[in-house]
């Protein structure tokens, strides 16, 4: 029989999986441009491979670049470590009160019906515009989620990266590929409204665990 301590470390990389897949799908889940771009490539069913593929990618790096450059920003300092944890829960929890807020006052996601083709070129630059120059990206995923992933341990800051990572992957690639199914449900107020309720609630838990890591520091 495992001892509760071989049973806490042999779970420990799947929580930070976890937690790094829940906190990266709260974010990116969300009515902008890069989303709508991503579903009416998907309705058009042009590039829709390499769209999906870029935009994964693109977070997925931006993850990684975030985790391990304010590891080491914070590994030498633990009261700026703590600092951001605080920060970062106090971002959640304005994140998830506000995902709430919107739950009463749902929107809609709706892919622009332009008539005009675009080449892959084309294309693959539009989805770079919409993932690079979206000041929010750099908040979010590199900064957010890049403190909270610099708070795991260093042998499960990997997980944390691989769980976000899946995230970004697997919302991507319902969008792009499951367009046509998915578009109907995006256009119902409804769906958002329960959307938005899930999303807040969880980053409200991630807010109250973070938080309590950050205090457990002090």
């Amino acid at each position: 029989m495992m001892t509760s301590t071989a049973t806490a470390a042999a779970a420990a990389p799947s929580a930070a999986f976890v937690q790094g897949l829940l906190l990266s799908l709260g974010l990116i889940v969300a009515i902008g441009a890069q989303n709508a771009f991503v579903l009416r490539q998907g309705l058009r069913r042009e590039h829709v491979g390499s769209i999906v593929l870029f935009c994964a990618v693109a977070d997925a790096l931006l993850i990684a670049a975030g985790v391990m450059g304010m590891a080491s920003a914070l590994g030498e300092r633990p009261a700026l470590a703590r600092a951001m944890a605080l920060a970062g829960a106090l971002f959640l929890a304005v994140y998830g009160a506000r995902a709430l807020r919107r739950a009463r006052r749902p929107g809609q996601l709706q892919a622009s019906g332009a008539d005009a083709g675009l080449g892959r070129a084309a294309a693959l630059t539009q989805a770079a515009a919409f993932t690079l120059l979206n000041p929010h990206v750099y908040l979010d995923t590199v900064l957010l989620m890049g403190s909270i992933g610099a708070q795991q341990p260093a042998a499960l800051r990997g997980w944390f990266v691989a769980g976000a990572s899946s995230a970004s992957a697997l919302w991507f690639g319902l969008l792009g590929f499951g367009a046509r199914g998915l578009a109907p449900w995006f256009a119902r107020p409804r769906a958002w409204q329960w959307l938005d309720t899930l999303i807040g609630l969880t980053m409200l838990l991630l807010s109250a665990l973070l938080l309590r890591h950050a205090w457990a520091g002090i």
